[in-house]
């Protein structure tokens, strides 16, 4: 570039485009509601939910995981914990924590079936967990084994999600990051969602269903408009059922995602995707290490698009433009002018808010280009294990082609 491109790229490209990604953004903080702790009535029953847990190989995790669900107040229904045919001591923690596999036990451990083709594991867990929970239950509470919840997670869920009319409440727990990779890695996922998942024009099209018909959505573009966090899903027991639940997702290798494009895709029909700031309710660490950050992001980059090469690569170039160029133009001639410094500030400035608000790793912030390098790069692996015949996670092996989220 020559002295003279760089500063017009920038003021005509560059900034406008990270004004309307920046306004997006906050626009998206400020309606993502913060889930505050609610304090339990003392003379409510056992709350209107079941708990479902799939475990494969946690035994690093679970302990936290199931005590801090046993102490809700006030308790749940039942807790219904699925050892995916671990090979560690997943089974034997719950056992000893009062976990039985007694038909019809509050704390129920269930041993998981051999895996049938066409499955993915995670989906497979939750689909037995969902045909084992109470019938009665009107709530089913998906959550990870890497989540710690508050002693009044649940009973603020399910308020939230009544207030809402929530067919599916998905809940951001805070992200707990160690290690240097995590906390690259993982506080981008904030400034990605915010800034280009369209979840303000879902809230408008939810507040009037009939919009939908008007504007001209269709199911795909509705579709568009969802994502959720797998990490807390608390469906209504019937919108569950309604929409296939993991039966329908059984291929898709990012079924939280999945779910909610599917729910978003029924908008027009009066279903509504909640997503909600928890970071006071619920805390997960995701991975532990930089080999477990670059497998799992591995095995999901790619999957999430689907079918669609396009989105895929269309998607990392505008991560690269907005995300990455502002840090590279101050470094080229004509690079320390004004419009090429603004794009950097532009960026700065969001970062900043992003972890202001969610509480994310510092280092992340200081050392964002390195983040976004990092994304890439195993964006790029991921493109590659999906072409090369598969990615591999928790021992198994899935192909590299995965499910449509509306089948």
């Amino acid at each position: 570039m020559t002295a003279h491109l760089v500063p017009a790229v920038a003021a005509y490209v560059l900034v406008p485009l990270l004004l309307l990604c920046g306004i997006h953004s906050v626009v998206g903080m400020i309606g993502l509601p913060r889930l505050r702790p609610l304090p339990p009535d003392p003379a409510e029953g056992p709350q209107d939910v079941s708990v479902l847990v799939p475990a494969r190989n946690e035994e690093k995790r679970i302990e936290s995981c199931l005590r801090s669900l046993m102490a809700q107040e006030p308790p749940v229904r039942e807790i219904l914990l699925l050892d995916d045919r671990s090979v560690d001591a997943t089974a034997e923690i719950a056992r000893r924590l009062g976990f039985s596999e007694e038909p019809g036990a509050r704390l129920r451990l269930l041993p998981g079936a051999e895996l049938p083709a066409g499955w993915v594991g995670k989906n497979w867990a939750c689909h037995q967990l969902s045909c084992a929970a109470n019938p009665t239950s009107g709530h089913l509470l998906f959550t990870d084994a890497d989540t710690v919840h508050g002693p009044a997670s649940v009973h603020t869920a399910l308020g939230h999600a009544a207030r809402s009319r929530a067919d599916l409440l998905s809940v951001w727990p805070d992200q707990i990051t160690g290690t240097w990779a995590e906390k690259l890695i993982i506080p981008l996922g904030y400034l990605l969602f915010t800034a280009f998942q369209p979840l303000p024009l879902l809230r408008w099209l939810q507040a009037d269903p009939g919009r939908v018909a008007r504007w001209g959505f269709t199911r795909e573009k509705l579709a568009s408009l969802g994502a959720a966090n797998g990490q807390f899903l608390l469906f209504r027991r019937e919108s569950y059922f309604r929409i296939g639940g993991h039966e329908a997702l059984r291929d898709h290798l990012v079924e939280d995602i999945a779910f909610g494009r599917r729910v978003a895709a029924a908008t027009g029909e009066g279903m509504r995707l909640v997503n909600a700031d928890g970071i006071d309710l619920v805390r997960c660490r995701m991975y532990s290490d930089f080999r477990e950050v670059w497998e799992g992001f591995s095995k999901n980059l790619r999957p999430v698009f689907e079918q669609s090469r396009v989105g895929f690569v269309v998607f990392g170039v505008a991560v690269s433009v907005l995300f990455l160029l502002p840090f590279l133009l101050p470094l080229l001639p004509g690079g320390l002018t004004s419009a090429p410094v603004v794009s950097l500030l532009i960026v700065v400035v969001l970062r900043l808010l992003l972890t202001l608000r969610f509480r994310t790793s510092w280092f992340g912030f200081v050392a964002h280009p390195a983040g976004v390098v990092l994304a890439l790069l195993i964006a790029l692996n991921s493109w590659r294990l999906c072409a090369q015949g598969g990615v591999f996670w928790k021992g198994r092996r899935y192909p590299g082609t995965t499910g449509r989220a509306l089948g």
